[in-house]
């Protein structure tokens, strides 16, 4: 009989390439990892992995039971969620994963609702790229995603939290700065600073960004809102912040709301099809959708 630990250690293989890492991701020693999945060919009658002094890699018959091997480990991890959600569908731990255009400016207007809400579930909050924070989710090592949701998440399910607008960044002094309320068109021949690839930010500012007739500043490409905002405040150029992370404190930017149809990114919580644990998702959606009630008023 084949056990869950031996495609767990399998899985680690593939991931890592290497028996010290795999076993140290397991919690186990190497040679335990090692011994064990040596068993485990010698169980099927097939080599599984191609073992090297410097690294190890998986055969043509280790990659396809690898993929196998992963159907029955998310199934197995769906089970024990299963079961607690039938023990208590609203404890236990949840591992939540939002991106860092997200993150540090909307958990401050949502966290303590949905704490107060599910008292007794233990929040474990993961920060990466759309990209990174999807593979996650997938493999199960997440339970949801809170970010902008984009077409190529069709596989996921999604429940629509809220709409950012963007508004547009400008030093004090700049041209712009003299409207009240900014018109896409405004950008038309204008350079824009940007953030640097891997945020889904900076596809769905450009896109507006392009469609207006701008250009993009490549002079620089920023690796976090801050630095962008840094980069403004100094008066190296424009750029679209979402509205969550306007500063109204600093004197060193200027604001401006879009006209509308107002340049945008929806928000949503996405999950896995046939996720179990539907009641902690209603009431985390209720909750968000309740506390970010006001925070985007127009300004």
């Amino acid at each position: 009989m084949i056990k869950l630990r031996d495609l767990q250690y399998l899985d680690a293989i593939a991931e890592y390439c290497h028996f010290g890492k795999a076993a140290e991701a397991c919690f186990v020693s190497q040679p335990t990892l090692s011994g064990q999945l040596m068993k485990l060919e010698e169980q099927l009658g097939l080599t599984l992995i191609e073992r090297h002094r410097r690294n190890v890699m998986l055969t043509p018959a280790g990659e396809q039971l690898v993929k196998q091997g992963k159907l029955v480990l998310k199934a197995a991890e769906e089970f024990e969620a299963k079961a607690k959600a039938l023990l208590d569908p609203l404890s236990g731990d949840m591992h939540v994963g939002l991106i860092p255009t997200l993150a540090p400016y909307l958990l401050p207007h949502i966290m303590s609702g949905v704490t107060e809400r599910l008292p007794n579930v233990d929040f474990f909050l993961h920060e990466d790229q759309t990209k990174v924070l999807l593979k996650e989710l997938d493999a199960g090592r997440l339970d949801m995603l809170i970010l902008p949701w984009l077409s190529t998440m069709e596989g996921f399910e999604r429940y629509d939290l809220f709409s950012e607008p963007l508004v547009l960044a400008m030093p004090p002094g700049h041209s712009l700065g003299a409207k009240e309320v900014v018109e896409l068109s405004d950008l038309d021949g204008q350079p824009v600073l940007t953030l640097e690839d891997g945020h889904c930010l900076r596809d769905q500012a450009m896109d507006y960004c392009f469609s207006a007739g701008a250009e993009e500043d490549s002079r620089f490409r920023a690796t976090s809102l801050e630095t962008l905002r840094f980069m403004v405040a100094n008066g190296l150029g424009i750029t679209l912040l979402p509205q969550l992370a306007v500063s109204e404190s600093s004197n060193m930017l200027l604001y401006r709301p879009f006209s509308e149809p107002q340049p945008s990114r929806n928000i949503a919580l996405v999950i896995r099809p046939n996720y179990p644990r539907m009641e902690c998702v209603r009431e985390i959606v209720a909750s968000v959708r309740q506390s970010i009630k006001g925070v985007l008023a127009p300004s």
